[in-house]
C-alpha cells in the first residue's frame, strides 16, 4: 500500500524498559479482563479508536484487537508493577503503558518505521463503541463509491470504496491498485463518514462528510505520518485497472531470474532442481505489510492443496533492515503464523525502487505484494499487482476463484 505525506506532530517521548516475555501474572497489578476501546491521538484534534479484549487464561493474558470481521491476537503481554508491554504479533511494533486499572495510558512504538513512529495511546475499560456516537435510527446501505485521493495534485490516485452500513454501523474498505485498506469499521450518520482499523502495522483512520450520494472533505490519516484528502461520489460501475496489465516484462524478456538466500542461509535461484517442470508463483512482499500477510495467508493454504500436483511459491522479502539476522527473525514469524511451507528469500534489498533493481526484467515493482505466476518452461505467464484480501468481499472471492483456474490451466499444461 501507499504512504505519502508527512505532516507536523510535536511529540517528545523518552522510555527505557526492559523487554520481555509472556508474564504469568503473579504480580499485585492485573490487566481488567473485557472490552476496551483503545484510542491513537494523531495530533490535538484527532484521534484514531479501536477495540480490544483482554483475555486470561491459564495463567496468562492475551489480547484480541477487533477491525470488522478480523481478530488478532496478541499474546506477548508483560505487567510490572503498574506497567503493561505489549508486543503485536508479526508487525515490528509494541505498546507501552501505565496501567491505572480502569484505564491504560502510554504510547504505541511502530519500529518499522525509522521516524514519526511514536504516538501517544490511552484506553478505557468496559467501552465497546469504536467511535463515540449516539443511538441512530435503524439505517441499512450498500454503498459502492468513485473515490479520489489527493484529488487535483500530482500525487492523485483512484480507489473504489465499498462498504455496509447497518443501523450507523459501517464496514468495509478502499480498494487501490496497489492493494485494499484492509478491514474498516466505524459509523455512517449524521452527516458523517468514520471508519478507521488497526492492525499493528497501519493505523488508518478516514473522515468525511455525507452529500448526498457524495462523500466530501474526506480526510485520510495513516498514523502521524501520512495525511492525505480524499472525495468519493456513489458509482456502482467504475472499475480500477486491471491487476494483471500494471506489472509487465520489458520488451525481449519472456522469464524471470534471481538469486537470494533463504532463511537458513542457502542460496536459492529459480534454476534450482526444484523448480525445473513446475509451476512457479514467485512472491514479491515484505513481513511488515498487511496486504502481504493477507496474501500469505492465502498462499500457504493454496500451497498445500497444489504442492503435490506441481506447484512451487518461492516469497522474495523486501525487508526493511539490512541486517540479515533480523530479517529473517521478522519473515520466520509470518511464515510460523501461517504455516506456510514454501521457501522464503532474504533480498536484502528494500523499498519499490529496489525491488525494481533486484529484478530488472521488469517495466517496475509497483506494489508489495506482487505475484508473478510462472509456468512449466519457466515462461512468466501472468503479473497480478497488489491484493485484494478478505476484506473486500466479492473481490477477494473472484481473485481466490480466478487464481485456482489459472493455475490449474498451467498444471495441466
Amino acid at each position: 500500500m501507499k504512504s505519502k505525506k508527512n505532516f507536523k506532530s510535536g511529540i517528545t517521548l523518552v522510555v527505557s524498559l526492559l523487554f520481555f516475555v509472556n508474564a504469568s501474572v503473579a504480580q499485585k497489578n492485573s490487566l481488567r479482563v473485557g472490552i476496551w476501546r483503545g484510542v491513537l491521538q494523531l495530533n490535538d484534534s484527532t484521534q484514531l479508536p479501536f477495540n480490544f479484549d483482554v483475555k486470561y487464561d491459564m495463567d496468562l493474558y492475551s489480547i484480541v484487537f477487533h477491525n470488522a470481521d478480523e481478530r488478532i491476537m496478541a499474546n506477548e503481554i508483560a505487567l510490572q508493577n503498574d506497567s503493561v508491554f505489549i508486543r503485536m504479533p508479526l508487525f515490528d511494533s509494541e505498546f507501552r503503558c501505565v496501567n491505572t486499572g480502569d484505564s491504560l495510558k502510554g504510547i504505541w512504538i511502530n519500529h518499522a518505521r525509522k521516524n514519526k513512529n511514536v504516538i501517544p495511546f490511552t484506553a478505557k475499560y468496559n467501552e465497546s463503541k469504536r467511535f463515540l456516537f449516539p443511538p441512530t435510527k435503524p439505517l441499512v446501505l450498500k454503498e459502492r463509491y468513485k473515490v479520489i485521493f489527493e484529488p487535483g495534485t500530482k500525487d492523485e490516485y483512484l480507489s473504489v470504496g465499498t462498504f455496509e452500513t447497518e443501523r450507523g454501523k459501517t464496514k468495509g474498505t478502499f480498494n487501490t491498485e496497489t492493494g485494499d485498506y484492509r478491514y474498516l469499521e466505524g459509523y455512517s450518520a449524521y452527516g458523517k463518514f468514520m471508519v478507521s482499523c488497526f492492525d499493528g502495522a497501519h493505523a488508518f483512520l478516514f473522515t468525511a462528510k455525507r452529500s448526498n450520494d457524495s462523500l466530501i472533505n474526506g480526510q485520510f490519516y495513516s498514523g502521524i505520518a501520512g495525511h492525505e484528502n480524499w472525495v468519493a461520489r456513489e458509482d456502482l460501475n467504475f472499475e480500477l485497472r486491471n491487476p494483471d496489465s500494471l506489472t509487465f516484462l520489458k520488451k525481449g524478456f519472456t522469464k524471470i531470474d534471481f538469486s537470494f538466500k533463504n532463511l537458513e542461509g542457502k542460496t536459492v535461484s529459480l534454476q534450482d532442481e526444484k523448480f525445473k517442470n513446475k509451476v512457479v508463483i514467485v512472491q514479491i512482499m515484505g513481513s511488515w505489510c498487511p496486504n502481504c500477510m493477507d496474501e500469505t495467508k492465502f498462499l500457504a493454504s493454496f500451497y498445500d492443496k497444489y504442492r503435490s500436483k506441481g506447484l512451487e511459491v518461492v516469497g522474495l522479502a523486501f525487508e526493511r533492515t539490512g541486517d540479515f539476522n533480523k530479517a529473517v527473525s521478522n519473515v520466520n514469524k509470518l511464515k510460523n503464523r501461517f504455516n506456510a511451507h514454501y521457501e522464503f528469500l532474504i533480498t536484502g534489498k528494500t523499498g519499490a525502487v529496489q525491488a525494481s533493481e533486484a529484478l530488472p526484467m521488469l517495466n517496475a515493482v509497483m506494489a508489495f505484494p506482487t505475484a508473478i505466476y510462472i509456468d512449466k518452461k519457466g515462461v512468466v505467464r501472468k503479473i497480478y499487482t497488489g491484493f485484494y484480501g478478505p476484506a473486500t468481499g466479492d473481490l477477494y472471492t473472484n481473485y481466490v476463484d480466478e487464481t485456482k483456474r489459472f493455475v490449474e490451466k498451467l498444471l495441466a499444461e
